[in-house]
Parts: C-alpha cells; structure tokens; sequence
C-alpha cells in the first residue's frame, strides 16, 4: 500500500531535492544517448555514405545493458564528482527505470520508443532501501538526506514495514510516497448474499440496480471559461519569461485541483457503493475507445475508466468485496423482468418499454438489472443460497445422497 504525504520542506531542501532531480535526469538522458547510439551504430544508413556519416563504436562492443552502465557508473563518479551528491541506490533506481522502459518498447505493440526527458518529464526519484527507525511522528529520515517533516494527514498503517521512498515533485510542491508492505496473506474475496450490478451511463456517471442515477460533476467541464482565460494569458507571454513560468505553474496548479477533486469523489463513490453490498458486477468495456469516440470529453472529465478498473476494485479488494466483470453484449437491448430481447435502442432513447411484459424504466438501470442477473448466474447463485453446517450461508448447487434421492 501506498500512502502519499505533503513534505514541507525549507528552501535548503529545496534546493536539493532540485538538484537531486538535475542529476537524475542527466544520468538517464546519457545512459539513453548511449544505448540508442549503440543501436544507430548497427544501422546502415541510405541517404548517405557511411564514410561521411558513422557512429564510432567498436564492433565488439557489447550492447549498454543495465548491469554494464551501473558497473560504468562508479567509474564516472570518479571523473564528475557531482555524481556522488546523490544516493547511488537511487541513481541505480534511475538506470533500472531507463532498462524497463527500453524492455516495455520491445514487450507492448503500443509503447512508443523511449525519449529523453526534459525538467517536465523527469519529476520523481526513489531511495529502494531504507534506514532503520525512519519514520516518526510528522518526521521522516531519508538515506544522505537525514530527517524531513512531513504534513501527516493521516497515521501509519498498523502492522506494514516500510519499503520504499518516492520523492515526487508537481505543481504544488514535494510529496512523499512511503511504500507499506505486510507479510500477511489476504483471500479472495467470496461472493456473498447481496448483489449489485453497475452500468457505465452517457447522460449520468453510473447506474445501479437499487434504482440509482449517480451523476458525475463536471470538474473541467465547469471551469472551463477560467481555464481558456489563463490559456489566453500564456499565449501573450514571452516564453521562458518569468511571468511566463509564474502562469505555467498557476495553469498546473489548476489542474491539479481539479484532480484532486475527481479523485476525491471517485475514491467515495466507491466506498458508498461498497457499503451497499456483497457483490459487485460491471460491464466488461474497453474504456479506451470511450476516450477516443462522441463522447470524449465527458468519459475524460469524469475519470469512468479509472474508476471501473482500478479504484472500483482496490475498495472491493480493501473491503472484502467481490469484484467481477461481466458480458456487456445486448445488455441494453434485454428486458430484466422477462428476459426477452427488445431490438436496438438509439442514443437519445433513455427509457425502456418492453412490447411482451409492458414494463418501463429508465434505460441504464435496466442494463444494471442485467448485468446483476449475468453476475449471479456467472459465479452460480441463481440455485440459491443454503445453510451450512457451520452455521453460515453459502452458494451452490445443493448435492444429495443416494438415500436423498430415493427418499424424495
């Protein structure tokens, strides 16, 4: 578990930590130039003579892995001694994430080449190993650093040792992400009693199947005369200006506020909705399409994707809940009280009559009656529940005896 923390740093720390994130950054844009160099060197160029235009790089040279450029690493430190002003576990750290990179372009279709990092690129560093006795109360001591204070907005989890340390730099100063980890095993989670089946709406956020519309707040949406204001100001400034920086920072700030906001709200919907039930059921979707057709900008604006696949399942998985993604196929286009196929409905179409059953209801909480149907019968509760010996309740199919059967 991760838990984030404002430092409040003085204007020495500051400093360092720039300096800090200067050298980072320098470190992995050279072990970058090498290795693409490395690869250049392989190439045969068509547009010019090789004569003219060749990397010089031996042959026999080997490929600047990660284990060759740490080993290269202390060498350097001897020639440029700024080097040693920063942890070398966490210049490690900075090499291990150029090598991930590079292995994830090669790995992933759609991860692009990796690309040098300017000051906006590279905002984070990490100390992998830690100090013992290193976090006390509104104080943290990090490794050639020493102690910190820290705005604790909330207590050290019980029973986790830390692991890991992430300087993290955004528009509103330094934060500290403290890595917890626990030896304890946690289950799976089992389906319960009470189920709840979860539609992605257009004209509202979600729909449940106890009949609720959630709508989702238009964090950007809303703003957005404040934002083309400030958009408008940046274009008239000099670039590289001071009051040009001072603005792109109040621009950052801004949007990081309203991020905050989203995440905040995103973070209690899912607690509501996981005090409500045992089970929860949502409609397997590729939300990246969602960012890319009609409507892009609400799906963005209201973080859906984030909320169905990753905070969504973290609650269920911090509160016990069981989490399952079903068939999305028709969901629209069945009726959840006879179970019978109504045709296509179009977009601007938000109430559902069924023509058999002669029921109506608002479209997107038919579809979340639907998918609770398809979730109980995907983990086989529709048999019902039944006392168990231990006095509890469980679902299944009931097995009977020889003597049961010949007895019925």
């Amino acid at each position: 578990m991760t838990y984030r923390y404002k430092i409040k740093p003085t204007k020495q720390l500051f400093r360092q930590f720039d300096q800090y994130l200067d050298i980072c950054r320098s470190v992995y844009n050279f072990a970058h130039a090498e290795r693409k160099a490395w690869l250049e060197s392989r190439k045969s160029r068509m547009d010019c003579c090789s004569i003219l235009c060749e990397y010089i790089i031996a042959a026999d040279a080997p490929f600047p892995s990660y284990k060759n450029q740490a080993k290269a690493l202390t060498e350097a430190k001897k020639k440029f001694p700024h080097l040693k002003l920063v942890n070398a576990q966490t210049l490690q750290q900075v090499l291990k994430r150029l090598d991930k990179a590079w292995s994830d372009f090669f790995k992933i279709p759609d991860r692009g080449f990796p690309r040098f990092r300017s000051k906006n690129r590279f905002r984070s560093f990490v100390f992998p190993q830690l100090l013992k006795n290193c976090l006390d109360q509104r104080k943290v001591k990090l490794p050639s650093i020493g102690w910190i204070t820290i705005r604790q907005s909330r207590p050290y989890p019980i029973g986790f040792t830390p692991k890991q340390f992430q300087i993290v730099k955004k528009a509103s100063g330094y934060y500290l992400m403290i890595v917890f980890q626990s030896h304890e095993v946690v289950p799976d989670a089992i389906p319960g009693e009470k189920s709840l089946g979860i539609d992605a709406g257009i004209s509202n956020f979600i729909a449940t199947s106890n009949q609720e519309l959630i709508k989702s707040p238009r964090f950007l949406r809303s703003k957005l005369k404040k934002f083309k204001k400030l958009q408008r100001k940046l274009k008239n400034k000099t670039k590289h200006s001071n009051n040009w920086l001072k603005l792109q920072n109040k621009i950052a700030r801004f949007h990081e506020k309203i991020s905050n906001a989203r995440r905040d709200w995103l973070f209690k919907l899912a607690h509501h909705l996981c005090n409500q039930t045992d089970n929860i059921f949502v409609e397997d979707i590729n939300y990246k399409s969602w960012s890319k057709g009609l409507f892009r900008k609400q799906s963005l604006d209201s973080g859906i994707g984030s909320f169905m696949n990753e905070i969504l399942p973290f609650i269920c998985w911090k509160k016990n809940k069981f989490y399952l993604k079903v068939d999305k196929d028709y969901s629209s286009q069945q009726c959840p009280n006879c179970r019978l196929f109504t045709g296509q409905k179009l977009l601007k179409q938000r109430l559902h009559i069924c023509p058999y059953c002669n029921i109506e209801i608002d479209r997107d909480i038919a579809s979340s009656l639907i998918l609770k149907q398809r979730g109980k019968t995907a983990v086989g509760q529709p048999v019902g529940y039944q006392e168990i010996a231990c006095g509890g309740r469980g679902a299944g199919v009931l097995q009977f005896t020889l003597f049961d059967l010949v007895t019925a």
